[in-house]
């Protein structure tokens, strides 16, 4: 398995990168956090750290840490617009469960 985006997270990360002018994809990752155990991390890549997998579609790579690997194995990266709101949406199969407020999840 592996990580995917899809056509639409993809633009808008691509939009972000040529805006920022320079990078070489998006990190995601996990950190530990919030109410169920474990929040999404997304941040700018200029350098490849040892360990990293890398994921490539559309155009865009995205990066992930071995270790934040065990948990977003199967992951899909989208964006989404509804109504006024819009942002990235994690579609995670490890995902058991989620807090309330989205911000937080456990596997």
């Amino acid at each position: 398995m592996a990580i995917t985006i899809t056509e639409t997270a993809a633009s808008r990360v691509s939009a972000f990168l040529e805006n920022r002018g320079k990078g070489l994809g998006l990190r995601l990752g996990v950190r530990t956090s919030g109410c169920s155990g474990m929040a999404y991390v997304l941040e700018f890549v200029d350098d490849l750290n040892e360990g990293d997998e890398v994921f490539e579609q559309f155009g865009v790579k995205v990066i992930v840490d071995a270790k934040s690997l065990v948990y977003l194995e199967g992951t899909e990266l989208d964006f989404v617009k509804e109504g006024l709101n819009e942002g990235f949406q994690f579609n995670n199969p490890n995902v058991s469960s989620e807090c309330g407020c989205g911000e937080s999840f456990n596997v």
